[in-house]
């Protein structure tokens, strides 16, 4: 797969290094021949907003063949993408390239015109000045990102991990996606009940804390029946201080994060194991292969057998 990231004048290191970061990784993996390059309107070299030159730019001419464009963030006066830079996206994204806009990013994604009636999210700070420029933009405030298939839109700064750890989970399964995360120290997969809405990242909690006490008891039991009462045995809590505690440190019920868990275990043994539909239902707790496949469904909008199919290891 070919990346190119957009390197624009003033960008900082660290919104240019995430997407390299992440989609690089896959090929030191070894687990798909990804290659990344760098492109301005001119090409050469761009300095970042810390004062390094950057070398090795392509010109815009590196979006053609492109099967994703990036751009990573975007300047500081917000100005429209110029005529060169829209023409050359919108003809790679009409030829089959997804765009992604992470962070400002997402509104020169707007600004070239492929947000048009749909939802979008950016830093929270301009999330204001999307909705402004563009009000046929339905704006999110409170997910991590957003992904139309065709075009994706993230929120601030680290989201931009969120976001592309989605990417290699989309397109090389969820252990793909897992061993990367290992390997960058990232947390691998913070997602709700859909796919592509994720919820605020789960704060980092001591080790004697009882929700992360909780939480590892319950990832070790996912095949028994994981009620909120049993959650606050095991954190040594009340039910009602439990939930509200629960709430405050990952952002999510009990129960959805229960699920959520459940469907991370079922994904990670439809793609490593030859287990049947029926094993994996009752091993991560879902009662039956009716069930698992509902939720299986509404998340990821995919049956397991089909899951399995495209990213099991012998697929």
């Amino acid at each position: 797969m070919k990346i190119a990231i957009y390197a624009f004048p003033g960008v900082t290191m660290f919104h240019l290094s995430v997407p390299q970061m992440v989609f690089d990784e896959v090929s030191r993996l070894g687990l798909a021949e990804w290659s990344s390059v760098l492109f301005s309107e001119r090409g050469g070299s761009v300095r970042s907003s810390e004062g390094y030159s950057i070398g090795g730019v392509h010109p815009l001419s590196a979006v053609v063949g492109a099967d994703l464009i990036v751009i990573p963030s975007w300047v500081d006066d917000g100005r429209v993408p110029s005529a060169a830079l829209r023409k050359a996206v919108v003809s790679a994204h009409a030829d089959g390239a997804v765009v992604a806009g992470l962070c400002l990013g997402a509104i020169a994604v707007a600004d070239i015109g492929l947000l048009r009636d749909r939802s979008a999210v950016t830093h929270w700070r301009s999330l204001s000045t999307l909705a402004e420029r563009h009000p046929q933009t339905s704006i999110e405030t409170d997910v991590l990102y957003i992904d139309h298939g065709d075009v994706l839109t993230s929120a601030g700064t680290a989201s931009g991990l969120d976001a592309c750890l989605h990417l290699v989970r989309q397109r090389l399964g969820a252990e793909a996606a897992n061993r990367v995360a290992r390997s960058l120290v990232v947390a691998p997969h913070r997602e709700g009940g859909q796919a592509q809405y994720i919820e605020r990242p789960v704060a980092i909690r001591e080790a004697d804390d009882p929700i992360a006490t909780a939480s590892d008891w319950a990832l070790a039991h996912l095949d028994e029946d994981l009620t909120i009462d049993a959650l606050a045995r095991a954190a040594h809590m009340s039910r009602r201080s439990f939930v509200r505690a629960f709430h405050a440190s990952t952002g999510s019920t009990p129960a959805a994060w229960v699920r959520s868990r459940r469907l991370d275990e079922a994904r990670r043994l439809l793609e490593v194991t030859s287990l049947s539909i029926d094993q994996i239902a009752a091993s991560c707790g879902f009662g039956s292969p009716i069930t698992l496949r509902q939720n299986f469904l509404l998340a990821f909008g995919s049956t397991p057998s089909s899951y399995r199919h495209r990213f099991g290891e012998r697929s």
